[in-house]
């Protein structure tokens, strides 16, 4: 049970530190609409866009990889992974919000991209907007885990 307790509190650090960059590419972003025509900034900021968007992505890999070692890994060691989502309907919910983020950090990502190539980024007050959407996910989320309602 040891192991199981591990993983899930790395799985969790994992996550975390994905997460910290789906809130911050997009505010990156909002800057780069904002600083239009300062090719240094925006130089500056295309390089810390390209540098946290290759963190998430490293980041999300492992929190996936912890995550299925959490679901299927009763099935490599019953004795260290217990079986925890069996019946537990929530978990699938759950992971399409965590798609829908994930196609979210993509979109973020091929406008940093858009940006880096001399592309234009929709309007800063849009950018903001944008900006706010991944609360919309992360909170039914944490609630999903929480409450595991079916």
């Amino acid at each position: 049970m040891a192991a199981y307790f591990w993983t899930k509190t790395f799985h969790l650090v994992f996550v975390i530190a994905w997460m910290a960059t789906v809130f911050y590419l997009p505010r990156i972003l909002v800057n780069l609409a904002e600083t239009r025509g300062q090719a240094d900034v925006q130089a500056r900021l295309v390089l810390m866009g390209r540098r946290l968007y290759g963190f998430g992505h490293s980041m999300f890999g492992i929190a996936v990889v912890l995550g299925l070692l959490l679901w299927l890994g009763h099935k490599l060691s019953p004795e260290l992974w217990p079986d925890i989502v069996a019946g537990m309907k929530w978990m699938h919910a759950k992971l399409t919000l965590v798609a829908a983020l994930l196609a979210y950090f993509i979109v973020a990502g091929r406008w940093l991209k858009r940006a880096a190539a001399g592309g234009t980024l929709p309007s800063p007050t849009t950018m903001r907007w944008f900006n706010e959407l991944p609360l919309l996910a992360l909170v039914p989320i944490i609630w999903l885990v929480l409450a595991k309602p079916f």
